[in-house]
């Protein structure tokens, strides 16, 4: 076959139909995300779009369905699209870049076209200022200072913030685009997304080459990219058609090392470091490229390390690095220096299959944690009580019981036999108590009645927390990220209760969730109370939250030794084991 298209061009075409087909409405925008859908799959995929064109297997990609599948074989093999064509033909050129300006609609940038032949903001600017744009019929002055105000503030509209998996996502889909600039010689994550932030404003990379400039001219021409906001001889800030926003620094090589610890940020943690190298006898400068004795480096690490040891401290990991308390620790010596990391989990806990509301087996969860080197996995789907999610009842129960038995005989890892129980609205677990007592693992957690007042939600969850059975406190506070707020509540005495009871505190990976918050779990760290890094899983695929759940616990100062699913499987099991217990 002879390539036209590689996959970067093909997504930009799918994402350039999803916008247009958003742009006519109506039932138009249903296909839309199928296009979107599309457009991801293909800039995410790391084989070789043609070979899977070859061998028919692009359908085997969820996401992409036979109508689809055309589109992208007539993208790759002629460099146009049918339905692309189409859509253009029923819009002014310029209409995607356009529409994103303020007060301009579809039938008034046609009139700009036909007017004044603008496709572009730039050329719409430049016929504002020229004052061109009030002789058209139907703006007007008053409209046409609007447009200009608009057009000049453009870029410096706040962005919305991605969840970090989203984030990570387009981050390396970038990096692989540049990785194919001959010029490259390193590149890195860096900003909030290499601090593990929960939500990232600016994708920040940082890369080193021998020619800055021909990084940046290849990054400028990758497909995605809808704005250009901002670029000078080392940096360039864009916007890609995902509405994320992506910033590149080049620098040579003896600069990048550096240049990555600075783009890290986190600001005020920046600021606090430079108040106390100024106080150093000699003074260090740390934007200085030969600050460090030892001269540039290109080992990132090397150089951190080198660098807070001159300030007189310990090493920071990038994860902590927001000035809420790091500094002065590491000043003193008590910065934990064995943070829990992805290789140190040995099960996969809270784990939910088709007995709920999860879209795989107990087989096919239990094969995709064996294949990811797991020790034992917890099987934890709904209680009753969560009915509209298929919460497990008693007699389903026994069948599933006697399904996990049937798996653990064909397979390595294993499974434990859990619940994800309801704490109901007076503090109770759903299941009677001897039910309970009969589980090797119990996740316990509110799906309902969120707003209750704080006093009513934290007598509710002191309740829950007191009862006399091992329980881990799941998705603490109910928070989903830019959707719903943490529960009202006293979390230190939850927190106080839980440091004396027979319970843990999960620390949830899924990245719409990522619950507890830092500063909660570093107030239950003072406490000495456990934790466990779950995943909760609805499918295989989301087996891979743990590096989510481990980037929020590093962020809370979590060590290896405060993880029960570092454990092995007879230590963790015995950990976690329910039972009837007194409490402390």
């Amino acid at each position: 076959m002879d390539k036209t298209l590689d996959q970067f061009a093909i997504a930009a075409a799918l994402q350039e139909i999803a916008t247009l087909l958003e742009l006519k409405g109506g039932t138009d925008r249903f296909k839309a995300r199928a296009y979107q859908t599309g457009a991801r799959v293909i800039a995410g995929l790391t084989e070789d779009v043609g070979t899977l064109i070859e061998q028919e297997q692009l359908t085997s990609r969820r996401g992409i369905g036979n109508a689809l599948a055309s589109q992208i074989k007539q993208l790759y093999l002629t460099g146009s699209s049918s339905v692309l064509d189409r859509l253009r033909q029923e819009f002014p050129p310029g209409v995607i870049e356009l529409s994103g300006v303020p007060g301009l609609s579809i039938s008034k940038i046609k009139a700009l076209h036909e007017a004044l032949g603008i496709t572009s903001a730039e050329e719409l600017q430049a016929a504002a200022e020229a004052g061109q744009i009030r002789q058209i019929n139907g703006f007007g002055a008053r409209t046409e200072a609007k447009l200009l105000e608009s057009l000049l503030t453009r870029g410096k509209r706040e962005q919305a913030r991605l969840h970090i998996h989203h984030a990570q996502r387009v981050a390396t889909q970038v990096v692989n685009y540049l990785q194919a600039a001959g010029a490259l010689v390193h590149i890195s994550f860096a900003g909030s997304l290499r601090r593990w932030a929960e939500t990232v404003g600016t994708i920040r990379l940082v890369a080193a080459a021998k020619s800055p400039k021909v990084v940046l001219e290849h990054f400028l021409r990758f497909p995605l990219i809808v704005q250009t906001e901002d670029c000078n001889e080392t940096n360039c800030t864009v916007v890609l058609a995902e509405g994320a926003r992506v910033a590149l620094t080049v620098v040579k090589i003896k600069d990048y090392a550096r240049t990555v610890w600075r783009e890290t940020g986190a600001e005020a943690h920046l600021e606090r470091l430079e108040q106390l190298a100024t106080r150093k006898k000699p003074k260090l400068d740390l934007r200085n490229p030969k600050a460090l004795a030892n001269g540039p480096t290109a080992d990132v690490e090397n150089y951190e390390q080198r660098l807070y040891r001159r300030l007189g401290m310990q090493y920071i990991p990038p994860e902590l690095r927001e000035d809420s308390g790091e500094i002065e620790a590491a000043l003193q010596g008590k910065l934990p220096e064995d943070l829990i990391t992805t290789e140190d989990i040995q099960g996969m806990v809270h784990c939910h299959t088709t007995y709920s509301d999860g879209k795989h087996s107990v087989a096919e969860m239990a094969q995709a944690a064996e294949a990811m080197g797991m020790k034992y996995l917890t099987i934890t789907d709904h209680s009753p009580t969560a009915f509209y999610a298929g919460g497990v009842t008693l007699d389903r129960l026994k069948r599933q019981w006697d399904e996990i038995d049937e798996v653990q005989e064909k397979v390595k890892v294993k499974l434990l036999k859990g619940t994800e129980s309801d704490i109901v609205a007076d503090g109770s677990l759903d299941y009677p108590d001897q039910i309970l007592e009969q589980f090797d693992v119990i996740v316990a957690s509110i799906h309902s009645r969120y707003k209750m007042d704080a006093e009513k939600m934290t007598r509710r969850l002191v309740t829950a927390m007191r009862q006399p059975v091992f329980k881990i406190w799941g998705h603490a506070l109910g928070r989903l990220i830019q959707r719903r707020p943490p529960s009202e509540c006293d979390v230190e005495q939850v927190l106080d209760v839980i440091a004396q009871s027979q319970a843990a505190i999960e620390i949830n990976g899924d990245p719409f969730r990522l619950d507890m918050e830092p500063r909660w779990i570093r107030e239950a760290r003072k406490r000495k109370i456990k934790f466990v890094i779950s995943v909760d899983a609805h499918s295989t695929g989301a087996l891979n939250n743990v590096k989510f759940g481990v980037g929020i616990a590093r962020r809370g100062w979590v060590r290896k030794s405060e993880v029960l699913n570092t454990l092995s499987t007879k230590a963790f099991t015995n950990a976690v084991r329910p039972g009837r217990r007194k409490t402390n």
